[in-house]
């Protein structure tokens, strides 16, 4: 195992090489994905009518809001990146900077988290594949077969393959794929706005309704539970640009690549989805009835209700788009959880096979297919028990997304301790920015949490009257806990800290 040497100064990384491809993604390349990942098509339908009922016309501030922790937090991410790129990201991070025990489920928080999406992603893109069949064929029964069980786990099955074979070729087939898919749903998006604004100029809009500055103002929205429930939504619709630096070990310059592309992810994101919501709401407005964004018939997939009338007979592209969207998100999710699984292995938190390599195609071969089987397994059980698990699950992923997030936002606080103060730089990319983001998803997590207790949270479903979502978030997380302990009974040797061990680190004053 050849060991890599940091670039920071004050820094010994102990971390070694995996064998993956180096140097096959740039800096667009890997913005490309990062957007992708998150998938704003995708997203945007889905959570566009739901933030809505919660804050009605103050959506664009509650998007500036969860931007903020986000950007914070990517903050924190590039710099650990800076100091150590591994394609672990948080697992090794947070290993590094708190041991292994934090570390481990800091990996599982991410790797939990991708899975459970991976199995939606290929959900939706199964309903829009039906969805766009029936508009192109003329016949609305044959969007009615996503309905039918058996053919809908089958198909399920079949996307999962399909994107787990694009990212097993690796990084130069999954930037190739994403370019095309990336790019068609980011024009449709733009078209959308476009078209929607055009129509309020031309008084031909359902609902037009002036943009006003108190859309921007946080503090308007009625009241905190208002305020918690937009936010923890919002939060959700900007997960995923930490794909970039699980890519880290494979663009150029990895120390600075990643990082960068995380920042410039972030802000790409929060442009796009600015411009669409203000459009949105401009267009329909926030009403209850018809085609406002507040109807909750539209909530399930507002451009679905919308891009008729906005976009007239071009519509079928916005179903295309957010078919794209969601399918562009399923290949390139696989890269987070596949390289951590892959970093895990590597450093013996998991068996060993876990770090095997692509001999042809230099991706990780054994974790890229485990993940694929997982989130296939996963939907399949779900789906079949009850659709509420499924989607209640889906729910509970907020509180992991915050759970991991502000785990390792936190490792980059304590694992720069030791010059956090030495100038103004450290002080805030180090200490300040990481730290308050860190805070505000650690306390998001603790919000949804107790929230979520409640029966009537999610789907309305219960277990021995606690709350289903409640329940399927902390039973993934125990199930991470369960699974450490067999891998300490399995590897003691990683859980001393034998193999990845924690930072050593000097200030500017121990070096002279």
């Amino acid at each position: 195992m050849s060991t890599e040497t940091s670039k920071h100064p004050m820094i010994d990384t102990g971390l070694s090489e995996k064998g993956l491809k180096a140097g096959s993604v740039g800096l667009i390349g890997a913005v490309v994905i990062g957007v992708s990942c998150i998938a704003p098509a995708y997203t945007l339908t889905a959570a566009l009518g739901p933030t809505v009922s919660e804050v009605g016309v103050h959506l664009p501030a509650i998007f500036l809001v969860g931007f903020l922790p986000m950007l914070l937090v990517a903050l924190g991410y590039r710099e650990l990146n800076n100091a150590m790129p591994d394609a672990g990201t948080s697992f090794t991070w947070a290993t590094r900077a708190f041991g292994p025990w934090i570390g481990w489920m800091g990996g599982w928080g991410l790797i939990a988290a991708t899975i459970i999406v991976l199995s939606n992603l290929a959900a939706v893109a199964v309903d829009f594949f039906y969805i766009l069949l029936g508009q192109l064929f003329g016949n609305p029964d044959l969007a009615e077969l996503t309905t039918v069980l058996p053919l809908n786990i089958a198909t399920t099955v079949v996307f999962i393959a399909l994107a787990c074979w694009i990212s097993y070729r690796g990084m130069e087939t999954t930037k190739t794929f994403q370019y095309v898919l990336v790019g068609f749903q980011l024009l449709v998006l733009g078209w959308f706005a476009v078209a929607a604004f055009s129509h309020v100029a031309n008084g031909t809009a359902f609902d037009a309704t002036a943009i006003s500055p108190e859309w921007f103002n946080p503090f308007a929205v009625g009241s905190f539970s208002a305020f918690a429930a937009g936010v923890s939504l919002s939060i959700f619709i900007y997960w995923g640009w930490d794909v970039t630096l699980t890519m880290n070990e494979e663009t150029r310059n990895p120390e600075k690549t990643p990082g960068r592309a995380a920042t410039v992810t972030v802000l790409v994101i929060m442009v796009i989805y600015m411009v669409v919501a203000l459009a949105t709401l401009a267009f329909a407005g926030v009403g209850a009835e018809g085609l406002g964004a507040g109807n909750p018939e539209n909530q399930g997939s507002i451009f679905a209700v919308l891009a008729g009338p906005v976009m007239g007979p071009f519509a079928i592209l916005m179903s295309l788009a957010i078919l794209s969207s969601s399918a562009a998100s399923l290949q390139s999710t696989f890269v987070s959880p596949a390289r951590t699984l892959l970093a895990m292995g590597h450093y013996s938190a998991l068996p060993p096979r876990f770090g095997r390599i692509s001999p042809a195609f230099k991706s990780p071969s054994f974790a890229t297919v485990a993940a694929a089987a997982a989130a296939a397994g996963f939907y399949i059980v779900t789906r079949t028990v009850s659709e509420n698990a499924l989607w209640d699950t889906i729910t509970a992923l907020g509180m992991m997304i915050c759970f991991y997030y502000g785990i390792t936002a936190l490792a980059c606080v304590w694992f720069f301790r030791g010059e956090l103060f030495s100038n103004a730089r450290a002080f805030f990319f180090k200490c300040l920015a990481p730290l308050v983001g860190g805070v505000i998803l650690l306390v998001m997590f603790g919000k949804t949490a107790f929230d979520s207790l409640d029966p009537e949270y999610g789907s309305g479903s219960s277990i021995a009257g606690v709350g289903l979502v409640f329940v399927l978030g902390m039973g993934v997380i125990l199930l991470g806990v369960v699974l450490m302990l067999v891998m300490y009974r399995r590897n003691p040797a990683f859980f001393r800290g034998e193999i990845l061990r924690k930072a050593q680190t000097t200030t500017a004053a121990d070096l002279k």
